[in-house]
C-alpha cells in the first residue's frame, strides 16, 4: 500500500520553475522573479531547490537575482522547457511505496481544463522522475479512457491514509478533467493510487481561484487530526457561504483513524482587485517547507492574525512571511508553485 506523505514530512528537495509567461503577471514580470529569488532563498536553507528553467536566458535571470539575494549553494538550475510554472499541479506527486521507494505519480496535466498551452508542462513528471532517477508511474482509469487527469493543489492528505479534496474541483462537470468519472472512482483511485483510504469531500474552492475549487487555498492540514481552515466572517463577503459549508463539513468529518477534527479558522485578506477581478488571496495557501512555513501575505491587517495563527500551529518551525499581492495576480502563490520530493524511507 503506497503512503502519501504530510507535507511537514522531511523533504529531500522542492521543485519550482521559475517564472516566464508574461501573460500570468501583465505588466508585472519583471517583478516576479524578485520573489521567487527570496522564496528560493528560504527554502534552500534547509533544503535542495529545484529550479526548471524554460531556456538559457530564464536560467541567466534565474542565476542572476539568485545571486543578488546571496543564494549560492543547495540550489540547481535545470534546462527544461516549460509552458507555465505551476509546479504544485503540473510536477507529479510523491509517494512512498510498500518497499520505501520514492515513486513519482504522474498524473496526467491539462491545465486544469481551461488553458490551451499545455504540452510542455505535461511532460514535467517525465523530467522530474528521470532527473532523480526515482520510478515514475502513471495513473490510468479503470474504464480504458486514459490517463487520471489531476493537479496536486486539489489533494490535501494527513499523511495517515485521509485526502481532502473539493466538489467543485471534480463533481462539478465544469472544467471536467475527467469526463465519466464520479466520486466512487476518485475515492478508488485516492486509494489505490495514494494509499488514502478516507476521502473528505468539502464543497467550494475560494472565489477567483481558475482552478475551480483547488483545495490548497482553503483548508490545509497542518498535524493529524488537525486542519487550518479559511472562514470569512462577513457575510455580505462571496466566501462566506461556501467557507461556512465548509466548516461544517469538516466538523462532522472523521479521518483515517475514525477520530473527529480540529478545525482551526484562518481569516481571508480584504478583497485583492486587479482591473475588476478578484485575485484567489488566501493564507491557507503556505507551503510547509524543512526549515520554515511560508505563508503568502497581502498587505492587510489579517497578515499578523494569519502568520499568528499558522505559528501557534505548527510550532517546530519558524514562520516566513511572503509578500504575495504581485505574485496572486498569477491566479496562485506559495504551495501552487511549489512541489516537495520526499526522501525514500528504510525499510
Amino acid at each position: 500500500m503506497p503512503v502519501f506523505p504530510a507535507e511537514w514530512v522531511p523533504h529531500a528537495a522542492t521543485w519550482i520553475a521559475w517564472p516566464h509567461y508574461e501573460p500570468d503577471w501583465p505588466g508585472k514580470l519583471d517583478v516576479i522573479p524578485w520573489v521567487y529569488a527570496e522564496i528560493a532563498r528560504v527554502l534552500s536553507s534547509s533544503e535542495r531547490v529545484e529550479i526548471l528553467c524554460r531556456d538559457e536566458s530564464v536560467r541567466e535571470n534565474a542565476a542572476a537575482c539568485l545571486a543578488a539575494h546571496h543564494v549560492g549553494t543547495n540550489v540547481r538550475l535545470h534546462l527544461k522547457p516549460t509552458d507555465r510554472g505551476w509546479l504544485r499541479d503540473s510536477a507529479p506527486t510523491g509517494v512512498i511505496g510498500a518497499d520505501g521507494a520514492l515513486v513519482w505519480c504522474h498524473w496526467g496535466f491539462n491545465a486544469w481544463a481551461k488553458y490551451d498551452n499545455y504540452a510542455l508542462d505535461a511532460t514535467v513528471g517525465d523530467f522530474v522522475a528521470a532527473t532523480t532517477g526515482h520510478v515514475r508511474r502513471t495513473p490510468m482509469r479503470s474504464d480504458g479512457a486514459g490517463r487520471v487527469i489531476l493537479e496536486g493543489g486539489g489533494i490535501e492528505t494527513d499523511g495517515l491514509g485521509t485526502v481532502m479534496v473539493t466538489e467543485e474541483w471534480l463533481l462539478s462537470g465544469v472544467q471536467d478533467r475527467n469526463p465519466g468519472l464520479g466520486r466512487a472512482d476518485y475515492e478508488r483511485i485516492f486509494a489505490d493510487e495514494l494509499g488514502c483510504s478516507t476521502t473528505i469531500w468539502l464543497g467550494e474552492g475560494c472565489t477567483g481561484d481558475d482552478t475551480h475549487g483547488h483545495v490548497d487555498d482553503i483548508a490545509r492540514w497542518v498535524a493529524p487530526g488537525v486542519v487550518a481552515l479559511a472562514h470569512e466572517e462577513d457575510p455580505a463577503d462571496e466566501n462566506h457561504a461556501r467557507s461556512l459549508d465548509n466548516l461544517h463539513r469538516l466538523r462532522a468529518a472523521r479521518d483515517s483513524r475514525g477520530e473527529a477534527l480540529r478545525i482551526v479558522t484562518l481569516p481571508f485578506p480584504r478583497a485583492v482587485m486587479m482591473d475588476g477581478q478578484r485575485l484567489p488571496a488566501s493564507y491557507a495557501n503556505f507551503y510547509i517547507a524543512n526549515g520554515a512555513v511560508l505563508v503568502p501575505t497581502f498587505n492587510d491587517p489579517n497578515d499578523r492574525v494569519a502568520l499568528n495563527t499558522i505559528a501557534g500551529l505548527i510550532t517546530d518551525r519558524p514562520v516566513v512571511g511572503i509578500h504575495a499581492v504581485d505574485l496572486v495576480l498569477g491566479l496562485g502563490t506559495l504551495h501552487c508553485l511549489t512541489q516537495q520530493q520526499p526522501p525514500p524511507v528504510a525499510r
